[in-house]
């Protein structure tokens, strides 16, 4: 059960629900009094149909009990269907409403009143839920979440009084937004004028905001108490009771402890992090430990006004739950800073007024603390962006969209003592009552007069009298209960004069006997307000030393509660302020003063810097009935009136009096006269046209808004009791859902032969793009074949050239090992062997010298050559003594030199069957190539060392050597392994044979050579 209502056992049966009565709509009635309503309803309610239509209104009576009508089951049959194929339902207003938006693509509005306790909080939670059952969306759990969302705004702003125990103690407006389609999208809600005051007092057999009593209970059930400071055996002074049997309730009831479950439930859905919700539950807990903090005076020599905490638990206790410093929070409590002429003075509080200051301290964290909550839900539950993308012909009205909004405010409210609280709900109430009466006879009255229609007139009672009373500059009833908060010195008794002597009406009077009351004529009867404390609660004053020191909490929650400034509605503002470094590093004592004006102005709404007069709590409430009005007179208009059956909150009572009261204050006698008689509807020409010429014209024509037009739409519907004005087109209030079925029809149609259509389209569109891609896929593979061919190709091509070098080094290697083994075979290789024993002084001189002249015969030998048969080969020639012994001569360097040529000769071409000596060759690779190793230069100024320059570089300047001489005097120093050098400073000269000097030399390159070849 939610919030503690009143249940019975008897079941609720739905007899003949699929037929349609006329008893249903009590504009059906031939006999139309008083009497003859009272008599329908109580027979209605008797049976259990607790649902009426008045034309297009709908009255709800309270069956204070449980109701098996608000299945899924009952939601599909409440689905875009004919009004009449149902008995009334709430959810045929709600459906009403969609499919109203959906067609006309207009905003709706749902309007739900009635006295508090009879029943509208539950019906605009049946509204949301119907809602989001029509307007199915993939997103599920955004659909979860709106669910949520009334539960969890009702535990924190509802309340049990003395009639109603789920009664509604602040103004909500719930938008629900939905796409172009319906699907719905998102959420956004405003609250209106919380009762603040009922956090520190409750009148007698009433109680606090419900979530004290559920995390009490729950933190109880948990073992928690002890981690959130509060006792086990007396509770605290902010839910305590005369009857003193809260905690007995708290412990016993297991209701508290299900809805302590059902609101961590909302909270995780709904998308709280667990950081988010253990700071709430720690500024809950922290407000009713700052309840139970005493004072006590202090008398001295010199002053005796001095307030003190005694106890420090308490005072310990909430200062923990807030993180802030316990010295702080007692200091702000019991004095006060004061900026006179640029200087601080600070100045002691009384008990009473440190009780006053302790109490605006906790009403101020639960009022921001609400707001918090309800613009958190805004946040979460705000429109995606993508879905507007999708939707991009929108865009530019995204944040407004297409929604329908459901209003639940407080209701009417009489009690025995009524304060300013209730006067600022009756007049909500006023305000609401106007709105109806303006739309339903007013503005209904006044089309036909301007229209020239002959229509019977409907009296009807006016209340804009009563609401200038209230709310008109400079002499409301409003503005002077703000005129006199200004003066320090007014009193109650000031105000209650202040209004006799200016509220000079019919509405306001003044009993005698009592000086601190005064008597109002609501639309609703008359109530008597007691303007005790008026003042008080209209200035709603928060002493900035207060505001200084839980700005240095170390909550970030509660750091943003009080950063954050208030708007014109008295609400937490969605932007997010900073708070200042100065406020977190200095001590309260020191900065309390410095930034008393700053913070001041911080709560102040930004007009007010420029008058410097402070927002009190009727201003709040005037720029919230404005706020609320302009979200209602944007979208059409659709009425609940719930109406309270009885007094005592029984099942299946129906007292006759009270329903009669409240049928005459809410005009529904004269809204039946009105709507049996009168034309709901009136829609202008051009639009009725555009919105129904698909009924007497083809798709394809664009007929004109013109009266014909009208006329010839209206016959080929065949409608009845229908005029036509001067610009527009009135109807009854049952035409329009008639219009919109044989629109629907139509349309129905229409779509059919347009889903032909686009199958066929698609066909034909489909066999292209297959042919197209097959197309594709031929040339693709065509491509890729080639592709790959070449590929190949040219893998093959590389392996093959590969190979055919391969196999020329290895035909090259075997030529050079040929000829050496024929050149050491020969008698000439003999001799060339012996010159070189001759010129060499060690085995590994001439070891190196042939290995190098071997290299330079043939530049390109296989890596496969047998250097281990050459080494062995030198090493036999280099140890033989007859080549030690002998010296070097000329003709042996010739013979050496022509093998040499020969072998070259051969090598580079295979036409040539032999080459010369290996003599010549040997000598011209001396001559050409001298050894050089990396030796420190050594000096040599000799003439057979001149002589030995002036040789050798006229040979490499005349085989054309890059390499440039060095000095005389830098001529580096002939090695060991270079002796054969100095053969060349016995020979006077050297014969200069141009065949020797020009023999060619041989190829080096193994790519000429493989193009040779």
């Amino acid at each position: 059960s939610r919030h503690e209502r009143i249940h019975t056992r008897r079941p609720y049966h739905v007899d003949g629900a699929d037929k349609y009565s006329l008893d249903d709509d009590l504009v059906n009635l031939e006999v139309l009094d008083e009497d003859t309503i009272i008599h329908q309803l109580q027979k209605r309610y008797a049976d259990l149909q607790i649902y009426t239509y008045v034309g297009d209104i709908l009255i709800a009576l309270n069956p204070f009990q449980n109701l098996s009508i608000y299945s899924p089951q009952f939601s599909k049959l409440y689905h875009g269907v004919k009004r009449s194929s149902n008995p009334p339902h709430i959810f045929a207003s709600a459906d009403a409403a969609y499919q109203s938006m959906v067609t006309f693509s207009k905003d709706q509005c749902i309007i739900i009143s009635g006295e508090s306790g009879a029943g509208k909080t539950e019906s605009a939670h049946l509204i949301v839920q119907h809602l989001t059952f029509l307007g199915k969306a993939n997103n599920r759990a955004l659909r979860e979440k709106i669910l949520q969302v009334n539960p969890l705004v009702e535990a924190f702003g509802n309340a049990c009084t003395a009639i109603n125990d789920n009664s509604s103690r602040f103004g909500k407006y719930l938008e629900m937004m939905f796409t172009p389609t319906g699907a719905v999208m998102g959420a956004k809600i405003s609250e209106y004028l919380l009762e603040k005051s009922r956090v520190i007092k409750q009148a007698v057999g009433e109680k606090n905001f419900h979530i004290f009593y559920y995390i009490y209970a729950g933190l109880y059930h948990q073992k928690k108490l002890s981690e959130y400071r509060l006792p086990d055996k007396k509770p605290p002074r902010y839910i305590d009771n005369e009857t003193g049997r809260v905690m007995h309730d708290i412990v016993t009831k297991d209701s508290y402890g299900r809805q302590f479950e059902a609101i961590q439930h909302c909270f995780r859905i709904i998308g709280f992090t667990d950081e988010e919700v253990y700071s709430v539950y720690r500024i809950l807990t922290g407000i009713l430990n700052t309840g139970n903090i005493e004072f006590a005076a202090i008398s001295s020599q010199h002053q005796t006004d001095k307030s003190e905490v005694p106890n420090p638990e308490a005072l310990d206790n909430a200062a923990a739950l807030l993180s802030i410093g316990s010295e702080e929070l007692q200091e702000a409590l019991t004095s006060h800073c004061v900026v006179t002429r640029g200087e601080t003075i600070i100045r002691t509080n009384t008990v009473d007024k440190a009780a006053d200051v302790r109490d605006a301290m906790s009403k101020a964290l639960y009022g921001r603390l609400f707001s918090w909550i309800v613009n958190r839900i805004n946040t979460l539950l705000q429109p995606d962006k993508n879905i507007w993308q999708v939707t991009h012909h929108r865009i530019i009205n995204a944040e407004n969209g297409m929604n329908v909004g459901i209003l639940d405010i407080f209701g009417f409210e009489n009690f025995a003592r009524n304060s300013f609280e209730q006067l600022c709900i009756n007049i909500a109430n006023e305000q609401i009552q106007f709105y109806f009466n303006q739309h339903i006879f007013a503005l209904e009255q006044m089309e036909y007069q301007s229209e020239g229609i002959d229509a019977t007139t409907v009296e009807y009672e006016d209340n804009r009298p009563l609401l200038d009373m209230f709310l008109q500059k400079p002499m409301g009833l409003l503005s002077l209960l703000d005129e006199e908060s200004r003066f320090p010195q007014a009193t109650d008794l000031t105000l209650v004069d202040k209004f006799e002597d200016n509220l000079r009406c019919k509405y306001f009077w003044r009993p005698k006997g009592v000086e601190l009351s005064f008597g109002i004529q609501h639309y609703a009867g008359k109530v008597l307000y007691d303007a005790c404390a008026f003042l008080e609660k209209n200035r709603d004053t928060l002493p900035a030393d207060i505001v200084v020191v839980l700005r240095t909490s170390e909550n970030k929650l509660l750091q943003q509660l009080f950063s954050s400034p208030l708007t014109k509605t008295g609400n937490l503002a969605q932007a997010r302020a900073r708070v200042t470094a100065a406020s977190r590093s200095l001590p309260p004592q020191l900065s309390a003063g410095r930034i008393k004006v700053d913070t001041m102005e911080v709560m102040r709404h930004p007009e007010e810097t420029t008058n410097m007069k402070r927002q009190t709590m009727a201003s709040y409430f005037r720029y919230s009935l404005m706020d609320l009005l302009s979200k209602m007179v944007v979208g059409q208009p659709h009425f609940i009136r719930c109406i309270k059956p009885n007094d005592d909150r029984e099942a299946l009572t129906f007292s006759h009096e009270r329903v009669l009261l409240q049928l005459r204050y809410t005009g529904i006698l004269e809204t039946v006269k009105i709507r049996q008689k009168g034309y709901s509807h009136r829609i202008l020409f051009e639009e009725f046209v555009k919105r129904y010429y698909y009924l007497a014209f083809k798709a394809h024509e664009t007929p004109l808004g013109s009266r014909e037009n009208c006329l010839a739409i209206l016959e080929k519907s065949k409608l009845d009791n229908w005029i036509l004005g001067k610009t527009k087109v009135f109807l009854k209030y049952y035409h329009i859902e008639q219009l919109n079925l044989f629109l629907r029809e139509v349309i129905g149609r229409v779509v059919v032969m347009q889903a032909y259509i686009k199958g066929w389209l698609g066909a034909r569109r489909y066999k292209k793009v297959k042919e197209k891609r097959e197309n594709s896929a031929v040339t693709i593979q065509s491509a890729w074949r080639g592709y790959e061919a070449r590929r190949k190709y040219k893998e093959i091509r590389n392996r093959r050239t590969d190979a055919a070098i391969h196999i020329q080094a290895a035909f090259r290697g075997y030529i050079v090992r040929k000829n050496y083994t024929r050149l050491k075979n020969s008698t000439g290789c003999v001799a060339d062997l012996q010159l070189m024993s001759s010129c060499s002084t060690s085995d590994f001189g001439c070891e190196e010298h042939w290995q190098r002249t071997s290299n330079q015969s043939s530049p390109v030998v296989p890596d496969f050559l047998d250097k281990q048969t050459k080494k062995k080969d030198l090493d036999e020639i280099s140890a033989s003594p007859f080549i030690l012994k002998h010296s070097f001569e000329m003709n042996d360097s010739q013979s050496i030199s022509q093998s040499q040529s020969v072998a070259d000769h051969q090598l580079s071409s295979p036409l040539r069957s032999h080459r010369k000596g290996g003599s010549e060759n040997c000598l011209e690779q001396k001559l050409r190539t001298p050894r050089r190793r990396c030796q420190q230069p050594k000096m040599l100024n000799s003439p057979e060392d001149n002589m030995y320059y002036n040789q050798l570089n006229g040979t490499l300047e005349y085989q054309g050597s890059k390499r440039k001489p060095r000095k005389l005097g830098q001529i580096k120093v002939l090695d060991g392994e270079d002796e054969y050098y100095k053969s060349l400073s016995a020979v006077e000269s050297i014969p200069e044979d141009d065949s020797f000097l020009s023999s060619p030399s041989p190829p080096s390159s193994r790519g000429v050579s493989f193009a040779q070849s």
